[in-house]
């Protein structure tokens, strides 16, 4: 959507360059990316950053103003985790970059969560794209590395010793964003601890460092709570529902508070109507909506043409939602004069004593499929997978 840089780009670009990049990336994590890199960067408009943004703080103004009763009916009942919150430490917004009936180029939203993402990464994601590609550091992210990383320490690792505190996963080495855990790690001083590792005595948390019980104080947690169900013969010292003498960093329960739960209670122009399944109205068409399942995680479940016999089949409709559809628009060219859509995710951050979230990134998604997920592209595709945006002036 800024033809210079995106023509600027498209001219520089190399395989080689995009080789060196990953290797990039590894240098400073130790690992592989274990997701798709996209080749290229997402050049938008200060114009649609507005828009991003005026879209963002409506929501934020919009769960503000909930009652807390409204979003504790969110939580299932086997789900719920003691000493909840006045409001989370992350939110994270997702847009895809669409076309609506006049023709012009808006976001729409497609779903939030109170969950952390790539936080620690994206800065790196970015750092490293401005390496190869000097011009765009006219353009990057003006919050300096140093803020980004305060803003992190002071709301992950507190007034703790980074030795008490972890990031908190489930089997993290077969984790996609491993890389994400790496360099966090490196970024905080915390150590990444499975949840089978850890070990509980009284209400109290620990994990095993070089042969030392080492007490848990602050949980950085990447854990799923709903998904640990879904592995078989799972076993743990403690479960999410203990009241234990933790911290965590953000409280499982805002996973399900700020989810999709919230999409048919939100209105903005650029948030497209949404119905919980058992309250859609008779005066709508199905064909124009999308069926989403309220708490799955990277697309799965979701169904781009759902009938009414898929819905009639639908026993718990209180879990699901329909969302209108929205056209993804396909502007942004690759070497070979073909065109990808994307999604942005606004990356948010949240202090305790604070009143509104600070925006502290982007990240982008890029792909030539229906939906947009890299494990729904075509192999030999490219300028796909995950990506960041850069905003400047056309």
């Amino acid at each position: 959507m800024i033809p210079k840089y995106r023509k600027q780009f498209n001219q520089e670009f190399t395989y080689e360059k995009y080789d060196q990049f990953k290797q990039i990336l590894k240098q400073k994590s130790g690992l592989e990316p274990a997701f798709r890199i996209s080749e290229s960067p997402i050049f938008l408009t200060k114009e649609f950053e507005g828009k991003l943004i005026d879209a963002c703080e409506s929501i934020i103004d919009q769960i503000k103003s909930l009652p807390p009763e409204t979003l504790d009916k969110s939580i299932p009942e086997n789900c719920k985790v003691p000493n909840d919150t006045k409001q989370p430490h992350f939110l994270t917004i997702d847009f895809g970059i669409c076309k609506n009936e006049k023709g012009e180029i808006e976001p729409q939203l497609i779903e939030l969560q109170a969950f952390p993402s790539l936080y620690a990464f994206q800065q790196v994601y970015e750092d490293t794209f401005c390496e190869l590609y000097p011009f765009l550091n006219e353009i990057r992210n003006k919050m300096p590395y140093e803020e980004l990383r305060n803003y992190l320490k002071e709301v992950i690792v507190g007034d703790e010793d980074p030795e008490n505190v972890i990031l908190l996963e489930i089997f993290p080495e077969r984790q996609k964003t491993g890389i994400d855990f790496a360099l966090t790690e490196r970024l905080l001083g915390i150590k990444t601890v499975c949840l089978t590792k850890v070990k509980k005595q009284g209400n109290k948390l620990y994990y095993e460092n070089d042969g030392k019980l080492i007490e848990i104080k602050r949980i950085y947690n990447r854990v799923i709570f709903d998904e640990l169900d879904r592995i078989p013969d799972l076993t743990t010292e403690f479960d999410f529902r203990d009241d234990i003498d933790i911290k965590w960093i953000t409280h499982p329960n805002w996973f399900f508070k700020v989810s999709k739960f919230l999409l048919p209670l939100l209105q903005h122009q650029f948030i497209p109507k949404s119905y919980f399944l058992h309250e859609f109205p008779e005066n709508e068409n199905l064909e124009n909506f999308v069926l989403k399942p309220l708490f799955s995680f990277a697309g799965s479940g979701v169904n781009l043409n759902p009938t009414k016999e898929v819905t009639d089949a639908i026993e718990d409709k209180e879990n699901y939602i329909l969302q209108r559809k929205v056209t993804y628009e396909p502007i942004l060219e690759d070497i070979n004069g073909e065109f990808s859509k994307a999604e942005i995710r606004l990356l948010y951050i949240w202090k305790e004593n604070d009143e509104r979230p600070v925006l502290l990134e982007n990240l982008g998604r890029m792909t030539k499929a229906a939906m947009v997920n890299v494990d729904f592209n075509k192999k030999d595709a490219i300028w796909i997978g995950g990506s960041n945006a850069f905003f400047g002036e056309e």
